[in-house]
């Protein structure tokens, strides 16, 4: 059970938290839609789809941060902030991180293969885009861009599992992760902003500076803000939908509020529970409002 525990913190499932329930959305989407086109799934096979679509999740993610803490466990030894993560801590070998990755990397592409023929051929794009992040770091400071777009293809992976075929309206709950995503992860990254320029590491606040990099994120936070309410508009989502609205954008305008380029001591907050609370409670007002209509 400990070593269950360690590999549960490798990949910070905790973190799930973030795209999960876009996923919800788009498979639920998804649904509507094909009650549209009075296509009948049976239940047995409606809870299969959605299983495999959980396991895709969850394996897909591992194997990003599984890569993500072996690629970076050098840079982690040096870091005061993450030497106490598992590999550099020694709890896991390197070697060990690197075998759980390649099978959760296997597991994924089976598991997409079982779901329909577009996410199999797709499956290896995606684990691309969620793998390459790792890299990203090293050479570019738009690796939170990169890291949004991995998160992105939640809901409109969940989408094709069940219809096989790309729409705009989940495209447009991606296209609102991956700014909304990337706008947390520069905030997040404020605090490595001093070690990343001493170690040739590229991130936004090493390039830009604590306060370019917090306006810039408040640019990039307006982004998912505006494909939030493009969403919900070309949806024709009703009052519950806006509700969820309020809650998602209150999220983004508080941690926007407790983070200062001076005062850092609230990142964890603004990254953990603001966003946890804007993905979970925005994804439940959406479910609400897609499951009640007539």
């Amino acid at each position: 059970m400990s070593k269950v525990r360690s590999y549960i913190s490798l990949v910070k499932f905790s973190h799930t938290i973030f795209a999960m329930p876009f996923a919800f959305i788009g498979f639920t989407l998804a649904l509507q839609e094909l009650k549209k086109d009075k296509f009948v799934f049976i239940f047995r096979d409606l809870a299969w789809k959605f299983i495999l679509v959980l396991m895709c999740m969850v394996f897909a993610r591992n194997a990003a941060m599984a890569f993500n803490r072996y690629l970076d466990r050098r840079f982690d030894a040096l870091n005061p902030r993450t030497s106490i993560r598992e590999i550099p801590m020694g709890i896991i070998s390197g070697r060990n991180v690197l075998v759980f990755t390649v099978v959760n990397a296997i597991l994924f592409i089976v598991t997409s293969w079982f779901i329909n023929g577009v996410c199999f051929a797709l499956s290896p794009i995606a684990l691309f885009v969620i793998l390459f992040y790792s890299y990203t770091k090293q050479f570019t400071s738009l690796c939170h861009l990169v890291l949004g777009l991995g998160l992105s293809l939640a809901p409109i992976g969940a989408y094709l599992a069940l219809t096989g075929y790309f729409s705009l309206l989940p495209l447009l709950f991606s296209f609102a992760v991956l700014f909304w995503v990337s706008g947390f992860d520069i905030i997040y990254a404020l605090q490595d902003e001093d070690f990343d320029k001493a170690n040739n590491l590229h991130s936004i606040p090493s390039f830009l500076g604590k306060r370019k990099a917090l306006n810039l994120s408040v640019l990039v936070h307006i982004s998912s803000a505006f494909f939030i309410f493009y969403a919900g508009y070309f949806g024709g989502f009703g009052y519950l939908y806006w509700l969820g609205v309020i809650v998602f954008v209150g999220m983004l305008i508080y941690q926007h509020s407790i983070v200062k380029p001076t005062d850092l001591s609230r990142v964890n907050l603004a990254f953990m529970t603001a966003n946890g609370v804007a993905s979970v409670v925005f994804a439940i007002f959406v479910l609400l409002d897609l499951i009640l209509r007539k």
